[in-house]
Parts: structure tokens; C-alpha cells; sequence
């Protein structure tokens, strides 16, 4: 015996909302696309670029210096259509940033090794600050610069970010296929503590 169309119907409207609710589950708690707007992070992620954004396992595995974050910009940093800012991590709580007259960055006293640097001619830019050159990262935040420093609105500028603005980790860039792959953290070892 075959289904009324009114039964039909039903099973459809039932199918697309159910879809509609696992969809918002997944971009709210799970992972969430979005399109690179700046130049800050070039060569890393271009703009027009698509990267997934992990938001689950930040809730367990706090943000560590190398992640690259996509976070909603601070007040007076903002665009008008306050499009959230995507860089990478340099400092966490606890830590103490400085840039050096070198160009170089320094955590905690030690250099930064930084592979991932805009760079022209096989050269990365310095990173350079006007005023303040030292900062110290309270609980709760995040210390934060673009790959293309020299075009980047970082955390030189509005100092650190709340880890509460965070949206989450990008970790997969997926637009167009032929960039397709996972974004690296380079762990910066360098900065590993040493044994006791």
C-alpha cells in the first residue's frame, strides 16, 4: 500500500528539520567554516582562503603558543561588519612577550624560532612595535600576531585577547582544493621547559 502525499510530506519536513538542528549543533559546539578577510597571516592563509575552525576540543585542550585562532577583534580594532580576526598564538598566560631591537621575538626570554614568517627573498620581516615592546600575558588571555607582521593589526596594537573571544582553532584549510590541508603548529620546542 503506498503513503499518502500528506505522509510524504511529513517524512521530508521531518528529514530537512532534523538536518537543519544536527547542522547547528555541529557549527555551534563542533567545527565552523570561515573565510579568511585580511592579508595578516600571508603566506599561511591567504585571503578568500576557507579554513574549518575546531571549536570542541579548545573546551578541553586549552590554546598553546603556535595555534592559529580566529577570534572576535577587540573594541576600536573591530571593522565595521566586525568580521573576527584570525592570527597566531605567541603567548599564553603566564608568559612574557618581547620584541627585540633585533626584530626578533622573544618568550620568556627566549627567541622565538618562527618558520612560518612572511617572507620576500627567502627573508622573514622583522616584527617591529612603536612604543611598547614588552608584555606580560594575564590568566584568561592570549598574546597574539599575524604570520605578515608588517600588515598585521595584532596584539602590538590592542595587547592581549581574551580567551573568551575565541571562536576556536583553525586547523584545516579547505578553499580552493588546491591549498587543501591541515594547518601546522610548529610546537616550538625551543620553548619546551627543561627537566629538572
Amino acid at each position: 500500500m503506498s503513503r499518502r502525499p500528506s505522509g510524504r510530506l511529513v517524512e521530508v519536513v521531518e528529514t530537512l528539520v532534523l538536518t537543519l538542528i544536527i547542522f547547528l549543533v555541529i557549527q555551534t559546539f563542533v567545527a565552523q567554516p570561515y573565510q579568511v578577510k585580511q592579508d595578516s597571516m600571508e603566506h599561511t592563509v591567504e585571503p578568500d582562503q576557507f579554513v574549518l575552525v575546531d571549536k570542541l576540543t579548545p573546551r578541553f585542550a586549552p590554546y598553546a603558543r603556535g595555534d592559529i585562532v580566529v577570534f572576535d577583534p577587540p573594541v576600536g580594532a573591530a571593522t565595521a561588519d566586525r568580521t573576527p580576526f584570525i592570527k597566531r598564538v605567541i603567548g599564553v598566560a603566564g608568559d612574557t612577550i618581547q620584541i627585540g631591537q633585533d626584530g626578533l621575538v622573544y618568550v620568556n626570554g627566549t627567541k622565538l624560532v618562527e618558520p612560518y614568517l612572511f617572507a620576500t627573498n627567502g627573508r622573514a620581516q622583522p616584527t617591529t612595535t612603536s612604543g611598547q615592546s614588552v608584555w606580560h600575558v594575564p590568566d584568561g588571555q592570549l598574546f597574539v600576531l599575524g604570520d605578515h607582521r608588517e600588515v598585521s593589526t595584532d596584539s602590538r596594537v590592542f595587547g592581549t585577547v581574551p580567551v573568551s573571544s575565541v571562536v576556536g582553532r583553525a586547523w584545516l584549510r579547505y578553499w580552493p582544493l588546491n591549498v587543501f590541508g591541515t594547518l601546522q603548529n610548529p610546537g616550538h620546542p625551543e620553548l619546551a621547559s627543561p627537566a629538572p
